[in-house]
């Protein structure tokens, strides 16, 4: 009984005829209001049923680029270990060659400023280990796993030997 009073109650037919009888009366701006809410509804329809998915980006390709021939035998690769190895020792000799000259050229301009360079070196290298000796122990102090187990063993050994 009771779904046929809901269907009673939900009857379009009445609603279409009301609308009808109000359309069909002649109006100036009955077209323009009719377009005007046309578009609004088709143009919030639009809005809401425009679905954009995106997935996961695409996996790059990879391109290997090999700068040695495959079919290398290992004499070949000592070979080419080797003299990769006399040019790292010829660019560090280059490097402190120049750090050398470099600290050459600070030596005169202390001499000529006056200054002692010898002194100030000596003064350079007692700060620096100081500062490494200061970076150690912080170091030290802050890993726990080095002096706690160095203290449980003794604990350990020590009871051990006294039973």
């Amino acid at each position: 009984m009771k779904p046929m009073r809901l269907i009673r109650r939900l009857n379009p037919l009445p609603g279409i005829a009301d609308f009808w009888r109000e359309f069909s009366r002649p109006q100036p701006y009955r077209l323009p209001i009719l377009g005007v809410s046309m578009l609004m509804t088709f143009c919030l329809l639009y809005l809401f049923t425009e679905e954009e998915v995106r997935g996961p980006p695409p996996s790059p390709t990879v391109t290997y680029i090999t700068s040695f021939a495959p079919d290398r035998t290992d004499a070949e690769i000592i070979e080419t270990n080797i003299e990769n190895q006399r040019k790292k020792d010829e660019r560090e000799a280059q490097f402190l060659a120049r750090e050398e000259r470099r600290k050459e050229m600070y030596r005169a301009l202390a001499r000529a400023s006056g200054m002692d360079p010898e002194e100030i070196e000596r003064q350079a290298a007692e700060e620096q280990a100081r500062e490494e000796a200061a970076a150690e122990t912080s170091t030290s102090q802050s890993d726990p796993g080095n002096s706690s187990s160095g203290d449980s063993e003794a604990g350990t050994t020590g009871g051990d030997a006294a039973e």
